[in-house]
């Protein structure tokens, strides 16, 4: 696979290869006042291209 470092991309190039292989996204949200936390939320998205003769995702 080709690096992308030092290339200038389009934006619709990226989005092409990201859906073509797909990706993860992960992160957590905690809000806390005074060091307490109050709520913690754990967030996470697949994103990946749908075609008709694959299987849906759901």
């Amino acid at each position: 696979m080709e690096s992308l470092a030092g290339r200038q991309v389009a934006l619709i190039d990226l989005l092409d290869r990201l859906l073509t292989g797909g990706a993860v996204l992960t992160g957590d949200l905690v809000l806390s006042v005074a060091d307490v936390d109050l709520v913690h939320i754990n967030l996470r998205a697949v994103i990946r291209s749908i075609t008709p003769d694959g299987p849906a995702p759901w």
